[in-house]
């Protein structure tokens, strides 16, 4: 493809991701590339990471359009005018090479009139970041959000959110049901696939450049499962052992639910639940790969309800990955910064609640109840443990920390052993943004025997006169 071609096609899919707001923006470009096999893999690369880019710094190039009062905000051409100011602001090119581009020749964008290139001369010479931009358009994020960041952040929340602006890396997690790590590492190698040792997770590897593993025999074979050390961390902390009845209420396609069966090495139960059934069945593929045998598949309907109530205080540890914001995967889900909404939070806070009260109820005495999210909000999180403690005094939070040491065999970040839960950010950890907090369900506690009541201490009835 020409320059302009791709640019014409980047056009085209930002637009429809735009004006598809409802449907993550993965799942479009997909939809956009499977529809277009004519356009070559440079070429997909290149249109991709366009477009991802922009989604990342869409917040600033918007402010740029309403500076310089680009037609496009008013002529529905919003996606034209956003890669035409990130071509001049980014790219830095002079407004001769974008008039190139934009020619009106064949697969090329129509060409710039006149009030765009009196816009785009606005532009000529600047950087993207600007004095008068507000913090969180700097930030790229909208602004409702803001104050939702500071408080998770404090004075750091402009490089944590910095931070979330960068591509994520490509990380793996080995299945110690078929492979160590190190056995793992030299069948990728014999793929061309460069990994490294990840920072915390013990039984996960970072590739050294971003590459596709999913069609190599490693991938197939169930070697490795793709897999954020974030998250890889949150499945270690539920420290499922062989034997335990084990439950992962929000299990979606999967994921966790295969790093805990895989600690289990096949033995005990876990059960993954979700409300849909569609996620459950695409986890059915997932767990034959990976060979866990353990793993039993339960829908949170009406049909299921009868079940669910006999498994009150059945297990030995129950993990919520309760439904959130997203906002900790913004770097791998950049559209998620602009399609989240007010009422998203206003309507997950009470959900999660419901969600954390109702998976409690399976938790046995003594048995561990882990909630986690990939967000970085304060209200998704430490709120939310804070309102369920209020609710279930039988419950205690224990420090993460603890739990750390002996899942992980290792000293935790200074800042999860400074407090009671595990947050996760790309700017400290290099992975997701992620919150977990750990809580055990007290034992009963006995009860009192009355002073003049006989204690029964297995002497017989003799020696108790005596």
């Amino acid at each position: 493809m020409t320059p302009g071609a791709r640019v014409a096609a980047t056009i085209e899919l930002l637009d429809e991701i735009v004006s598809r707001a409802e449907r993550p923006a993965d799942l479009v470009l997909n939809a956009f590339f499977r529809a277009r096999r004519f356009i070559g893999s440079g070429d997909r690369r290149a249109v991709a990471e366009r477009v991802w880019g922009i989604l990342r710094r869409y917040g600033q190039l918007y402010w740029w359009l309403e500076r310089t009062r680009h037609p496009a905000l008013q002529a529905g051409s919003l996606a034209r005018g956003i890669v035409a100011a990130d071509l001049a602001l980014v790219d830095k090119l002079e407004l001769k090479a974008i008039e190139a581009m934009f020619d009106g020749g064949t697969y090329r964008p129509a060409p710039l009139d006149e009030a765009e290139f009196r816009a785009l001369r606005q532009m000529e010479g600047h950087s993207l970041p600007h004095p008068e931009q507000p913090d969180w358009v700097r930030l790229n994020v909208q602004e409702w959000v803001a104050p939702h960041l500071q408080e998770a952040y404090g004075e750091a929340w402009g490089r944590e959110i910095a931070a979330l602006e960068t591509p994520p890396p490509v990380d793996l997690r080995v299945n110690r049901l078929k492979a160590t790590v190190e056995e793992a590492r030299a069948a990728l190698k014999r793929e061309g696939i460069e990994t490294e040792p990840m920072r915390y997770a013990s039984h996960g590897l970072r590739l050294k450049r971003r590459l596709s593993v999913v069609r190599g025999e490693a991938f197939q074979n169930g070697l490795v499962e793709i897999q954020d050390e974030g998250s890889q961390l949150v499945a270690a902390l539920v420290d499922a052992q062989p034997g335990m009845q084990v439950a992962d209420y929000c299990a979606g396609a999967g994921g966790k639910t295969l790093a805990m069966a895989a600690g289990m090495n096949n033995k005990g139960r876990v059960v993954a639940m979700d409300v849909l059934e569609t996620r459950l069945d695409r986890s059915a593929q997932r767990l034959r790969r990976a060979g866990a045998h353990n793993v039993e598949r339960r829908a949170i309907d009406a049909d299921n309800r009868k079940w669910l109530k006999r498994q009150a205080g059945a297990f030995d540890r129950v993990l919520v990955d309760a439904p959130c914001t997203g906002s900790g995967t913004w770097r791998r889900n950049p559209d998620g910064r602009w399609t989240l909404r007010p009422e998203d939070l206003a309507e997950l806070v009470p959900k999660q609640a419901a969600i954390l009260d109702a998976a409690a109820r399976l938790v046995k005495p003594g048995g561990g109840l882990i909630y986690a999210t990939c967000s970085v909000l304060p209200a998704e999180n430490e709120r939310q443990i804070e309102g369920f403690l209020e609710r279930h005094a039988d419950f205690a939070v224990v420090p993460v920390a603890d739990i750390w040491r002996d899942a992980l065999s290792s000293e935790p970040p200074a800042e999860v052993a400074a407090g009671p839960y595990m947050r996760l950010s790309p700017l400290r950890h290099g992975t997701d943004g992620f919150f977990a907090a750990t809580l055990v369900r007290k034992e009963a506690a006995p009860k009192e025997i009355p002073k003049d009541t006989p204690q029964d201490t297995g002497a017989s009835a003799e020696e108790e006169a005596a």
